[in-house]
C-alpha cells in the first residue's frame, strides 16, 4: 500500500452507500478508512489522522455534526453527506465548523470534487 495516499475516513451507517464510497475513493487515489457510527472503536484515532473526514449526518447514537465537533482542533475537513436537508441541519453543520454539505443521492465526481476542495488538494 502506498502510505503517501492521503487518508480518506468515512462515517456512514448505510452499509452499501459506505462500500460504494470507500470503493469511489480507493479508485480516486485515496486510502480509506470506514466506519459504522461515530462510537465505533478507533474512530476518533483514524479520524485525527485523516486528511478529510466524509460523515453522514444522520448517524446512529451521536449525530455526524456532534461527532465532529468532539475532535481535537485542529479538525480535518470535513464533508457531511444527508438525505434530509434543511436550514436546522445546514446551521448544525455549520457550527460544527464543517466544509460542504451533500445532499443524497450525489453523484461521485460531486464528492470528489468537494473532498479536493476541502484538502485544497490538487490530487
Amino acid at each position: 500500500m502506498d502510505d503517501k495516499r492521503e487518508l480518506i475516513v468515512i462515517v456512514e451507517d448505510d452499509s452499501g452507500l459506505r462500500r460504494a464510497v470507500e470503493r469511489l475513493l480507493r479508485l480516486s487515489g485515496f486510502r480509506t478508512r470506514s466506519f459504522h457510527s461515530a462510537e465505533d472503536s478507533n474512530v476518533f484515532e483514524f479520524a485525527s489522522e485523516a486528511r478529510c473526514l466524509v460523515i453522514d449526518v444522520q448517524l446512529p447514537g451521536i449525530s455526524g455534526p456532534a461527532f465532529y465537533g468532539t475532535l481535537h482542533l485542529p479538525r480535518p475537513p470535513a464533508v457531511f453527506m444527508t438525505a434530509y436537508d434543511g436550514v436546522r441541519m445546514r446551521r448544525a453543520i455549520e457550527n460544527a465548523g464543517a466544509h460542504t454539505v451533500l445532499t443524497k443521492p450525489f453523484l461521485g465526481d460531486a464528492l470528489i470534487k468537494e473532498i479536493l476542495k476541502a484538502t485544497g488538494s490538487p490530487h
